[in-house]
């Protein structure tokens, strides 16, 4: 049918950008949904294959609570046993699950290891033995179907087995978790064990520490004699801190007067003044305060009157008497009050020395100097330490003693396992994943078969690669549409059997197409070829010129193709003079025409010839070719191919137009390139035919150009 002549505005430029057009995926889609629903259904198939054939896994979980441990009073800080981050306390804990020692215990008790090693001793230890070999063979196979998690943010562990028997899933759970809790409550008793073996070893030192520093202090004592009734300190602890306290206020209270003392006599020396009395001897004394008021008032006063009148007036005279009497008193006063603060210091020291003397007595240091008093009592102090320390290591090794007796549970099972649930093979999951795969690499090798494919399949794809516009698209016909009252025909005449059939329309197309290249000067003389050869370029020839021909035109069709004359095979004219008699004067051109049915003048190729090239490129032949222009009202030259043979470049240039026919979907695009760069420089190409369109397909590339087939079957014959 006619693929609509399309003549682009601006050829040269380059192609704009399109926009986002969903029908391109939509082409893409239908073009190859059969490949596509292959991949898929592949897919499917060899899913369902794996599913059928597939051993199904069971999955069975246990919960375990990880509990703080209980212990007992002060045991904590023998044991050292603090509590790390609770993330790095889980990942500890998941990995004792999963370790080697735990998981041999479940395989040489749930009986995982081989029949023939079962009746062996298991606990051998020689790791190259059988029994040893098939053991770890039982430990990789349970750790392989283990999963250990975290439930959560709490301190609960998720233990799994994936096995292929449901029963036989959660009993492995089970004896994983049960392993667990046991190998807990083991570390624990082992923990306590070793704690109070090295609290015995440690308390007899401290014993013999004890016994050494209670001997010092007695041997001490005996060389100083020392020595009295009673244990070497008598008193407890509250009644030795209490009588330290009265010493140190004695000591601090007999300093207190000293000091009194010592400022008062000062005083009386004339060291210092009564104005450095301190507020502390003014309140002990109810005289003082007043005297010294009535001091300073005189003192005012004597300036007063000093200021108004000489020293010998009387009233200065008796100011100061007064002033004299009032310094007396407080003389007297100070003296008393001398006296009394050394009555209080003589008994502060004798309070003192009697603490003093109650405390060496207490402590047995009576008759010492300080400083065997002070060796004394550091010796007395490293004895209490030391049965202290040793008092402490004894209880808490009776604690840990009792400890390694309780088994404390750190972990306990909070939820059994049940019969595991079937986990793979996932059916519903399997079944989508291979539509998904399915249909990607359905999609993928589309896109790469659109990648690789070679030829153009829309007139859009030749008109932005090669910038020439399509004339017509001539579909391919089946070799069963071309038979007539049971007598078959060759293509170029079915037009003239069904003139209104979508071929003869495409070969209308074709000569409106040639037409409209060049209004002002209509081309006559056409040449026609292609890329390589079986692209149908003489078929078209042909057909072109029959069409004109049934337009009542003149026309003259020329075999140039000398070397493969498929034209002249066309009309069994390939023995006949021809083209090549005519051009080396061997025939006249009467003798070199051949008119067939219509107006159609055929001139054949003729003889065979060494030197085609040379031939077409003739003098003679340009003269031919000038005289058939003005007989014939269309020339149509049928040449080779472009990329073999040079011979439609030479007669490129003796044509008014030419004609390019590129096999829709195979020529690859490239080669049509290199062919049409090889005949644009005169820029005599009027268009592309694309020939051999197979409608079907060419609707799944491209419908906006194909969107007339419907319609043509309507208006033409089929």
């Amino acid at each position: 049918m006619n693929a609509g002549f399309r003549m682009p505005a601006r050829i040269d430029v380059e192609p704009q950008d399109r926009k986002f057009d969903p029908r391109q995926y939509i082409n893409f889609i239908w073009r190859h949904w059969m490949f596509i629903g292959v991949c898929t259904a592949l897919a499917l198939v060899l899913a369902t294959i794996y599913l059928v054939r597939a051993i199904p896994l069971y999955t069975a979980s246990t919960l375990v609570l990880l509990e703080q441990p209980q212990k007992a009073p002060g045991l904590e800080s023998v044991l050292n046993e603090g509590r790390i981050d609770s993330f790095s306390y889980m990942e500890n804990q998941m990995a004792i699950v999963r370790s080697d020692s735990l998981l041999r215990r479940v395989v040489i008790k749930e009986r995982l290891a081989s029949s023939n090693t079962m009746s062996q001793d298991l606990t051998k230890d020689d790791p190259t033995s059988p029994e040893a070999q098939a053991i770890m063979s039982g430990v990789s196979r349970l750790r392989g179907s283990l999963m250990v998690s975290r439930a959560g943010q709490a301190q609960v562990l998720n233990i799994s087995i994936t096995w292929d028997d449901p029963v036989r899933a959660a009993q492995l759970a089970n004896a994983v978790a049960d392993a667990y809790v046991v190998d807990q409550l083991d570390a624990r008793f082992d923990s306590a064990k070793r704690a109070s073996g090295w609290l015995s070893d440690r308390l007899v030192d401290l014993r013999q520490q004890l016994q050494a520093s209670e001997e010092a202090v007695a041997k001490f004592r005996n060389e100083h004699g020392l020595m009295r009734s009673g244990p070497t300190v008598a008193l407890n602890d509250q009644q030795l801190s209490e009588l330290n306290s009265k010493l140190i206020a004695a000591r601090a209270d007999a300093a207190e007067k000293k000091t009194r003392v010592d400022f008062l006599a000062d005083v009386t020396a004339g060291k210092k003044s009564l104005d450095s009395l301190p507020d502390s001897f003014q309140s002990a004394s109810s005289v003082m305060g007043p005297l010294r008021a009535k001091l300073v008032d005189a003192s005012q006063r004597t300036a007063d009157l000093l200021a108004r009148y000489n020293s010998r007036h009387p009233a200065v005279v008796n100011v100061e008497a007064e002033k004299r009497d009032i310094e007396r008193g407080i003389a007297t006063e100070t003296q008393r009050l001398a006296q009394t603060v050394r009555n209080e210091y003589s008994l502060a020291k004798a309070r003192l020395d009697a603490t003093e003397q109650a405390m060496r007595e207490a402590t047995g240091q009576g008759g010492l100097d300080n400083e065997n008093a002070v060796r004394l009592r550091e010796l007395e102090r490293t004895a209490v330490v030391n049965k202290s320390l040793f008092e402490d290591f004894l209880q808490k090794a009776k604690i840990t003693e009792e400890q390694s007796t309780f088994r404390a549970r750190d972990a306990r099972v909070i939820m059994p396992a049940r019969l595991g649930g079937q986990t793979f093979p996932n059916k519903n999951r399997m079944i989508m994943m291979a539509l998904f795969i399915g249909f990607g690499l359905g999609v993928g090798g589309a896109f790469v078969m659109e990648m690789l494919k070679a030829g153009f399949t829309t007139p859009r794809e030749v008109e932005d690669t090669l910038g020439i516009p399509v004339l017509a698209s001539v579909q391919k016909m089946e070799a069963t549409k071309l038979v007539k009252d049971k007598k078959s025909f060759p293509l170029p005449y079915y037009q003239i059997h069904h003139p209104l059939s979508p071929f003869s329309e495409s070969i209308r197309t074709l000569r409106s197409g040639i037409h409209m290249s060049d209004v002002d000067r209509p081309p006559k003389v056409i040449h026609v070829t292609s890329s390589c050869p079986g692209e149908g370029k003489t078929t078209i020839a042909i057909s072109l010129a029959i069409s004109a021909a049934t337009s009542n035109l003149k026309v003259a069709l020329i075999d140039a193709d000398l070397r493969h004359p498929s034209a002249s095979r066309f009309f069994r004219l390939e023995k006949d003079k021809g083209l090549v008699d005519l051009l080396l004067g061997g025939t006249g051109p009467e003798a070199s025409m051949f008119q067939t049915d219509g107006k159609l003048t055929v001139i054949p190729a003729g003889s065979k010839t060494l030197n085609p090239t040379d031939i077409l490129a003739s003098e003679r032949m340009k003269v031919l070719v000038s005289r058939l222009k003005e007989k014939f009202d269309y020339v149509v030259i049928d040449t080779p191919p472009v990329g073999p043979v040079i011979d439609p470049t030479i007669v490129a240039g003796l044509a008014d137009k030419t004609i390019f026919v590129v096999q829709w979907g195979a020529t690859p695009r490239e080669l049509v390139q290199n062919s049409i760069r090889q005949l644009s420089n005169n820029n005599r190409v009027a268009g592309v035919v694309l020939n051999s369109v197979i409608q079907d397909r060419a609707m799944k590339y491209g419908g906006e150009y194909y969107y007339g087939k419907s319609y043509a079957k309507y208006y033409s014959e089929s």
